[in-house]
């Protein structure tokens, strides 16, 4: 998989792109993360990518122009993947977005700045827009790695599992069921005994069970959508949380 990333501040990516999961994607090539600084093709002396607002305004807007020629050089015109614009007006990115997007064999992302870009950026250029959560950042670096993040975990092979991504929590559309590795015991807090039975059956039904429950207690919205089914409705009426 290749992502291209249009941004002012490509330093703020080495770190996190050659360091764990991210890293060992890249470094066996299962993943290439091209990084792209749209200021150089600012065509001004002072290479500028950003203006006061038509209207007046606070905040300064990225000008059309450098991000369109930086996306068209790399990508063609039209762009041959799709150009995903990071903004707070976009989209709220999810489990099913990242699965989607970990099919794609390339895609691209745009990181706004300032006070927002150009609206036909917005329109003619980007063919969606994501956001990683009602909130405003500096810009769309942070949301560009944690989309990065999100799909490369997912890229097979990637982990060392094929199992692992499955299990998270929202694949499903469930919160992960809770987890516990040895000591069997600590400060007289024990793991669960039908985790030690080596019951897989038994195992499977608990984590389901514990799956559902917490769902219920932390984010009772996402029950709902993932359509609990008869057995589940049953578990949830056994330990009195159901209504």
């Amino acid at each position: 998989m290749r992502i291209d990333v249009f941004t002012l501040f490509p330093q703020m990516f080495a770190g996190v792109l050659a360091e764990s999961i991210i890293g060992r994607a890249i470094g066996s090539g299962a993943l290439e993360v091209q990084l792209h600084n749209f200021r150089e093709h600012a065509t001004d002396r002072h290479h500028t990518v950003d203006d006061y607002s038509y209207g007046g305004g606070p905040g300064m807007v990225l000008k059309p122009e450098p991000l369109f020629a930086a996306v068209e050089s790399v990508l063609g015109a039209p762009p041959a993947c799709p150009v995903i614009l990071l903004t707070p007006q976009g989209k709220v990115f999810a489990q099913s977005d990242a699965q989607r997007l970990a099919e794609l064999p390339a895609f691209a992302l745009l990181c706004g700045h300032y006070g927002g870009v150009d609206e036909r950026i917005r329109q003619r250029l980007a063919t969606e827009e994501l956001s990683i959560g009602d909130y405003v950042l500096t810009g769309g670096e942070l949301p560009a790695l944690v989309v990065i993040d999100a799909v490369a975990r997912l890229i097979p092979g990637v982990l060392g599992s094929e199992e692992s991504p499955a299990a998270d929590s929202h694949s499903s559309g469930l919160l992960q069921y809770p987890l516990y590795t040895r000591p069997p015991e600590f400060r007289g807090w024990k793991a669960p005994e039908v985790l030690l039975s080596g019951n897989h059956q038994a195992i499977a039904r608990w984590r389901r069970a514990q799956s559902l429950l917490r769902t219920l207690q932390r984010r009772p919205d996402l029950l709902n959508k993932a359509e609990p089914s008869e057995a589940d409705r049953r578990i949830l009426e056994e330990h009195g949380e159901e209504g």
